[in-house]
């Protein structure tokens, strides 16, 4: 019946400009929005004897994006205005909905007055006006307005925070919000008044303005005031200006974005003049970018400088304990792989001196495989070139490193009643060449040959209950022979013996050092996966040699001739647990590293920990032993109140080296985060210090309260 009444009023509107739907036939120019035409639905349509259309009962019109629903509406031929009568309810496209009791309107339902109106922006921030008026389809004027993304309960209580302007100003093409005579009200109390003021609307991702501002209170810096401010400087550039002011500090933050057509760069930083080094100009100026060049090329760069060691950790920032600039240049093809970058060190450590490590650091990689069919298997052919630099020149302390080397390997596969057989072998040759230390020949010149032979069996069953099992021994054979080992070793220092590198010929992170004699390793690989969705991995390895090679350090697993058992495994459940743990485990049962990572989630809480075992090494700079646990979680006590906590605690000497608490406050208008954080560990340019933290945001204004749902009751008790 409404579809046959619909078919009606078209026909009928046919004779009414404006509400009819012209027929057209060949090319025409593509209509705007407002030039589209009205179509109008209802349960009941009739014409009086002046010309008038009226339309009741589940009243529906459209034009262009724009749909009203009411419950009456009267079409004047004769002005071409409509009278609505509600409750009414306007939607422009799906963004801003405008509820109003009554409303006159122009026949392009864009210019108009309505009464008793609300305008809500993506169903949460809301305008209620005792008048709104619609001019040029692009504003929209309201009039005694109270502003607000709060519930707002109908026994009267007031919301959370408003503004109450005498008139809003909505610029719907700018998506900008002006206000006049603007009050600022908590729970309906007065806090500010503003003459003047300017928001960006909810539908508004990047607008000038002030940012969310923020208190951080430090027992160094004292409480001080973070206000940001944002330029849009375009589409695809922006920048963010933020002041911290304390009685102790001048500070000026800065951010700079911007968007290519083919990459993008990022700068921050920051100028200070504060009263911890009180004659000295201090800041930090990091950048990074990158781009996609023609031929598959891509370029990184970053930059990172700081004034002194302690600025970071003072103001809040990424601590870092070395700063890394570099620039590089990379293409990965399906058959050839091209790497070179520059990289300059700057050390924040108080125990290194500047000069004496390799500061700048040149890297050149190039590598081409080939399948060819009369050998079979895969052929790759790489060379590498690598420089490093000390800015001293002192005999010893101030070495520097050349390396040139070029690399074959052929490696081939089979597979025989169930055993699979890999095959490699290679052999590279390597010139060296060492400035700024007598101890150490100028020249050299090394070839490593090498070859290996690793046998797999893989096994899988499906137990009743449906889990299917994995076991996978492993066993390998390998020898390579270096020329000459007397070279230095500033690339391969810290060994990390892992399941990635298990089966390697060399274990060492760089080609500065490689492996030495005849090894042999035995493995063995075990999944299981479970039907009802929790997963377990685990393996078992273990290298065996003929001869001890010096090269490895006491808590690299890999010294004597027999390594620690490598020791690893995983299990992770579906949406909830996740364990993973690592360790080397030497002929006393002792672990000389071990490490455990777990996380844990779920509706209300989320946690993620890690230990770390390292045992004493003074070959890795590690006079004591370290044993740390870091945790890190967050709790939700109701579903508007989250508790935050983390720590670093140091077992081996029984103290904190930071620690944490906050909160944080949720509801659908108002975040509040609030947080305190110490930093327990001390050094010559470092203090401890104690860093609290505040801020408020309304939700609303470009800010999202998230998918959650925090609404407030309206119930009494």
């Amino acid at each position: 019946m409404r579809r046959c009444l619909a078919l009606l009023v078209l026909g009928a509107a046919m004779a009414l400009p404006g509400l009819s739907v012209a027929q057209t036939s060949g090319a025409q120019p593509a209509e705007t929005e407002a030039q589209r035409p009205a179509m109008l639905v209802a349960d009941s349509v009739f014409i009086t004897p002046e010309r008038q259309l009226i339309a009741e009962g589940n009243v529906e019109a459209y034009q262009g994006d724009v749909r009203l629903q009411a419950r009456r509406i009267t079409y004047d031929r004769a002005t071409g205005q409509l009278s609505v009568v509600g409750p009414i309810r306007i939607d422009q496209g799906g963004a801003v909905t405008i509820l109003a009791d009554a409303a006159e309107l122009d026949n392009e339902l864009r210019n108009g007055l309505l009464t008793s109106a609300r305008m809500v922006f993506d169903q949460q921030l809301q305008l209620a006006a005792l008048q709104m008026t619609r001019v040029g389809g692009r504003y929209t004027q309201l009039y005694k307005t109270a502003v607000t993304s709060c519930h707002v309960c109908e026994d009267g209580r007031p919301p959370l925070w408003q503004i109450r302007a005498q008139k809003v100003t909505h610029d719907e093409l700018e998506r900008q919000l002006y206000f006049e005579n603007a009050q600022f009200r908590v729970l309906d109390v007065p806090i500010f008044y503003l003459p003047v003021m300017r928001l960006p609307d909810p539908t508004l991702d990047r607008a000038t303005g002030f940012l969310i501002p923020s208190v951080r209170t430090t027992s160094q810096l004292s409480t001080g005031v973070k206000l940001p401010y944002f330029f849009r400087l375009g589409d695809h550039r922006d920048l963010t200006l933020t002041p911290y002011v304390s009685s102790k500090t001048r500070t000026l933050f800065y951010r700079y974005r911007q968007a290519f057509r083919r990459g993008r760069i990022e700068i921050e930083g920051a100028h200070t003049r504060d009263d911890l080094q009180p004659d000295d100009d201090r800041g930090y100026f990091f950048a990074n970018g990158r781009f996609a060049l023609r031929n598959d090329f891509k370029l990184d760069f970053q930059v990172q400088t700081t004034s002194d060691n302690a600025y970071l950790v003072d103001y809040g920032l990424p601590d870092y304990d070395r700063l890394r600039s570099q620039i590089s240049l990379e293409r990965i093809k399906r058959d050839t792989f091209f790497y070179t970058s520059f990289i300059h060190f700057e050390t924040l450590r108080d125990s290194e001196i500047e000069s004496q490590i390799p500061s700048d650091i040149i890297d050149l990689a190039y590598q081409r495989r080939f399948f060819p069919a009369g050998l079979g298997g895969e052929v790759r052919l790489t060379a590498l070139a690598h420089g490093h630099k000390r800015t001293t020149s002192a005999d010893m302390l101030g070495r520097d490193v050349g390396r040139f080397t070029a690399d074959a390997e052929w490696l081939r596969s089979w597979t025989y009643s169930g055993i699979r057989a890999d095959w490699r072998m290679g052999a590279s040759v390597e010139q060296f060449h060492v400035w700024d230390d007598s101890s150490y020949p100028p020249d050299t010149t090394r070839t490593t040959p090498r070859a290996a032979l690793t046998l797999r069996y893989p096994m899988a069953r499906t137990e009743i209950a449906g889990a299917r099992q994995m076991l996978e021994p492993i066993a390998q054979i390998g020898w390579s022979h270096v020329s000459d080992t007397n070279v230095p070793n500033d690339e391969s220092g810290f060994v990390e013996f892992d399941q990635g590198n298990l089966l390697a010929l060399s274990r060492f992170p760089a080609p500065d050092r490689r492996e030495d004699g005849t090894t042999a390793v035995l493995g063995v690989n075990w999944a299981r996966f479970d039907p009802s969705g929790w997963e377990a991995y685990a393996t078992l390895g273990q290298v065996y040699r003929r001869d001890a090679d010096p090269g490895f350090s006491k808590t690299s697993g890999l010294g004597g001739t027999t390594s620690d058992l490598l020791v690893a495994g995983q299990i992770r459940m579906e949406d909830s647990l996740s364990l993973i743990a690592r360790g080397l485990l030497n002929d006393q049962f002792n672990f000389s590293k071990a490490e455990l990572r777990a996380t844990w989630s779920n509706e209300r809480t989320d946690i993620s920990g890690s230990y770390l075992w390292l045992g004493r090494d003074p070959a890795e700079n590690r006079a004591l032993a370290v044993s740390e646990v870091w945790f890190d979680g967050s709790y939700d006590v109701t579903p508007n109140w989250t508790a935050l906590a983390n720590i670093r605690y140091d077992i081996e000497d029984s103290r904190a080296i930071n620690a944490g608490v906050g909160a944080i406050y949720r509801n659908e208008c108002v975040t509040f985060n609030v947080s305190i954080n110490r930093r327990y560990t001390s050094s010559t340019s470092v203090e401890p210090s104690t860093d609290f933290g505040f801020t408020i945001a309304l939700n609303g204004f470009a800010v999202e309260s998230g998918n959650k749902e925090y609404r407030r009751s309206c119930k009494t008790s």
